[in-house]
């Protein structure tokens, strides 16, 4: 079992940063990849980006790829995602998620989800 928390989210104006945190805690984290996915209201639940359990390897999607930056800290059992010039179209419910395989994009191959942190990017 893994438990993730996230925490970070907030209300920003367009063209400012903010950063999330998932903590993660359980018997198997650190053979975990980490992925954060986000959902705004009336869409479906959509990739944001990745950090693998070995190799240090990320992906992100299209849609943040230069503005977004995914970090893990393994000592922390903590991920990251820090995301810059943010548009009201990033607006959105943050999850983060944990995987056993090495990497995923798909939020079927997830096996661990958090609760959600909101955020809120106004024009």
């Amino acid at each position: 079992q893994v438990q993730l928390v996230e925490s970070g989210g907030g209300l920003v104006q367009a063209g400012g940063s903010l950063r999330l945190s998932c903590a993660a805690s359980g018997r198997t984290v650190s053979r975990v990849a980490m992925g954060w996915f986000r959902q705004a209201p009336g869409k479906e639940r959509e990739f944001v980006a990745v950090f693998s359990w070995s190799g240090g390897m990320t992906r992100y999607a299209d849609s943040v790829k230069g503005r977004f930056s995914i970090s893990r800290d393994n000592a922390k059992n903590t991920v990251y995602l820090q995301m810059n010039s943010l548009n009201p179209e990033d607006t959105a419910a943050y999850y983060c998620a944990a995987t056993y395989r090495l990497i995923a994009v798909a939020a079927g191959e997830y096996n661990y989800w958090g609760q959600g942190t909101q955020v809120t990017v106004s024009s």
